[in-house]
Parts: structure tokens; sequence; C-alpha cells
């Protein structure tokens, strides 16, 4: 049977985790996907300072879904030396927080270049990663990303075969495949389907790749979802409404009481909220 734990990027709401927590709380959802804290990346701070905030988190019975990493967020042609262990500080990180989830990134190709010409690099560098995160009962999520390797379908199969890794699965953002002008389903999501175990609820229009509520744009984020419930899906639907230049929010839902709340982060998110739960919703009656 299908059960989708709804969890969020809580850093778009408001840097402040009280504020965060707070606004979830009103929406029902328990579950943090991490990335910024009180207006720092996670893995900027020292294990104690993670151990602090996990003591927050508990007081208010808050779980963290993944760690929203940076990793792997850099040029390809940066030191790699030190980004390496910025990850071994991250899965410290992930054991604190008690989460075995890490999204990850297959670094940033220079503007222009073919991708496959990092391609052997790329893979040298998340071999380590699969090096490193051995026996620790992580998995790492390869994230699609635009103007990384993996911002098309196929160089994300190609990694995620190429690593050939139980542990290593795919988060599938159906926004930044729109954005890289590919067609996330049947196309994309087909493709993957066999390595996604994680959704970024994300959407977007091919047009000009400005980010728009769930279902509203051409991420096929309806039919996904689905899909992913006839399937009998068991895992998380992150929210990462990316809506701060969004408007007209008041022209797709005339009626509806969020028009009322003060602009803002809150108001963003409720928005992002509304527009998954009609399609879930819609999917179960």
């Amino acid at each position: 049977m299908s059960r989708f734990i709804l969890s969020a990027f809580a850093d778009e709401i408001d840097a402040d985790l009280k504020t965060q927590m707070d606004v979830l709380e009103q929406h029902g959802i328990n579950y943090i996907e991490m990335r910024g804290v009180n207006g720092k990346n996670l893995t900027q701070y020292s294990l104690d300072e993670v151990r602090d905030i996990k003591k927050q988190l508990d007081a208010r019975g808050f779980k963290i879904s993944a760690i929203g990493s940076p990793i792997g967020k850099i040029k390809i042609t940066e030191d790699f030396a030190p980004h390496l262990e910025l990850f071994r500080h991250t899965m410290e990180i992930a054991r604190i927080l008690e989460t075995k989830y890490i999204r990850m990134f297959s670094f940033f190709i220079p503007h222009g270049e073919d991708p496959a010409k990092y391609r052997d690099e790329v893979m040298e560098r998340w071999r380590e990663f699969i090096k490193a995160a051995e026996g620790t009962g992580l998995i790492l999520l390869h994230e699609n990303e635009k103007e990384i390797y993996g911002d098309t379908a196929e160089r994300c199969l190609d990694l995620l075969k190429t690593m050939n890794c139980s542990y290593l699965k795919a988060v599938f953002d159906p926004a930044n495949f729109v954005q890289c002008n590919v067609k996330t389903y049947p196309s994309a999501f087909e493709l993957l389907r066999e390595y996604v175990v994680y959704m970024h609820i994300k959407d977007a229009v091919f047009s000009d790749g400005h980010v728009v509520p769930a279902g509203y744009g051409d991420g096929k984020v309806k039919e996904i979802i689905h899909q992913l419930y006839n399937e009998g899906y068991d895992g998380f639907l992150s929210l990462e409404p990316h809506l701060g230049k969004f408007v007209g929010f008041a022209d797709l839902e005339p009626d509806s009481e969020i028009n009322d709340m003060p602009d803002g982060g809150p108001k963003k998110f409720a928005m992002a909220v509304d527009a998954l739960r009609k399609i879930i919703n819609g999917i179960q009656k």
C-alpha cells in the first residue's frame, strides 16, 4: 500500500529553525530535508552544533528525511580533496540527525563544454564517495540538476549504472529536468524508475523555466505521483517550492484563503503544500 510522507526544504519558509518548525507544524508536516539552518548551510556546522540542532528537533517532534547537502555541487575543475572531507563530515551529520539519506550532485561542467569530456573525472570522484560511504548504512541520493553532469536522464542513468552500487539511488526532481528541456514523464521517469526512491516536489514550465506550484507546470508531477501511488511507493515527497518569484496564485486559485496571507516564505510554502495535497487527494479518491 502506498504511503506518501511529506517533507520539506524548510529554509524556504524562513532562515530561523523555530519559524521553520512552527510553519511546518501548522501544515502537519514533521519531516525536514535539512539544508539551511539559521542562515547557514547545515554542512558548515560543527558536530557539537549539529547535536544541539538535533535536541531542538527532538523537543518539537521533528525528524530529518534527508541531508540536503551541497556535495557534488562544485565545478568539476575544482580541487576535490577538501570536498571529499566535507562529505565525510556530512556523513557524520547524517548519523547524528538519524537520517539514512544524503542528497548529492555530479559536479558542474564548464559552460559550453561537452560533459563527455569530464565523464571519467565525474566517475572517479563518485567512486571516492561510494568508497567513503561503504558500511555506513547511508544511501546516497543523486539529484538531477541544471548544468551538472547528471542534468539529463541519460547521464543520470550512466552514473547510476557505472557505480553499480546498492546504496546509490536517485532523487527525481521534475522542475530541474524541465529547466534542462527534458521531458519528465514518461521518458525520464521511466528511464530512471528502478533507482528512484525519493521525490522532490517542484514544477516548472518549458517556456522560460520559471517555477510554479506542483501540477501547474510541465513537470507532469501529477502523473508521476499517480504512477508512484499505483506502484505502492512508500517514501518521501519533499517539497522544494522555489516560489520566491512566483506570482499569479490568486488567478489560479481565486477562492483560496492563502490569498489573504501576508507575502513571504510562509505564504509561498502554503501555496506549495496546497498544490501537492490537491494532487494526492485527487489520486486517493
